[in-house]
């Protein structure tokens, strides 16, 4: 008898818990403040102004076959406002894997393993492979962190509200044809705080060549490194990713990259740039 009692006891208690649990209601998310395309065009404008050089370390894990030999690169990063990039990659090991230089829609490609090196317009590195590829992706992820995906003059844009973030869609002038028109080159995905947390680069046909992640936002000061959560509010133009995955859209692979030891708004000088003086 004391064991039905017992087990009829047992039974009420987990009867309560179950209805105390099923009496809570998950908190929802206030409905999103309306935000304009203007407002979003002038804080990336903002986040790119903040930073006119940068020089750092990164690590990136490649998969796929974007690179034919490491599939862990460790570089150094160099760049001076308005467009000056300097990557340069390495495998574990300290064997130099490639020098990635680029100014305006200039570039130069440089291979020591297989004694090559390439120059040329920007628009024709997808004639040049994987480790072409590579360096391109490579270069798209470093501007997540530079903030240089700022809006152009010519380039037209719109925000859509898609559930709890903002989609910024731009849009470049096309002529041609029977008038001029214009043509989607990007998508960018704003989250509540209004950081860029997702993009997307379009190509010419209007196929996907990249789709972007960032995470781990973190401020860049002159003093170093502090985690997002203690930043103030006026330092929130130097929030920047630290973490940033790719994923190639035409299924050539992936890249995962984290970054280490930004410095920004250092003296880099023209030799940092691997430019000629």
């Amino acid at each position: 008898m004391r064991y039905v009692r017992g087990s009829f006891l047992i039974l009420v208690l987990v009867g309560i818990v179950f209805a105390g649990c099923s009496r809570v209601v998950p908190k929802e998310e206030p409905p999103l403040k309306r935000v304009t395309a203007e407002e979003l065009t002038t804080l990336l404008r903002q986040r790119d102004a903040a930073i006119h050089s940068m020089k750092g370390l990164f690590t990136a894990k490649v998969r796929g076959g974007l690179m034919p030999i490491a599939t862990r690169v460790e570089g150094t990063v160099h760049y001076r406002r308005p467009n000056a990039l300097r990557l340069r990659g390495f495998t574990p090991f300290g064997s130099e894997l490639f020098e990635f230089v680029q100014a305006n829609d200039w570039y130069k490609l440089r291979l020591p393993l297989e004694g090559k090196v390439y120059t040329g317009r920007q628009s024709d590195m997808k004639e040049l492979g994987k480790l072409a590829r590579f360096s391109q992706l490579s270069a798209w992820a470093v501007g997540g962190v530079l903030g240089t995906s700022s809006i152009s003059r010519e380039e037209t844009v719109q925000v859509v509200e898609e559930r709890d973030r903002y989609r910024l869609e731009v849009y470049t002038s096309v002529r041609g044809g029977a008038g001029p028109s214009r043509r989607l080159i990007r998508r960018l995905w704003f989250d509540r705080r209004l950081l860029v947390v997702q993009e997307d680069r379009l190509g010419s046909n209007g196929e996907v060549e990249a789709m972007i992640q960032y995470d781990d936002f973190r401020s860049l000061d002159d003093g170093g490194i502090v985690p997002a959560q203690m930043a103030v509010d006026q330092n929130r133009r130097m929030l920047r990713p630290f973490k940033i995955s790719l994923e190639d859209g035409r299924g050539q692979g992936t890249i995962h990259v984290t970054f280490h030891e930004l410095q920004p708004n250092q003296t880099i000088k023209i030799e940092d740039l691997g430019q000629a003086s």
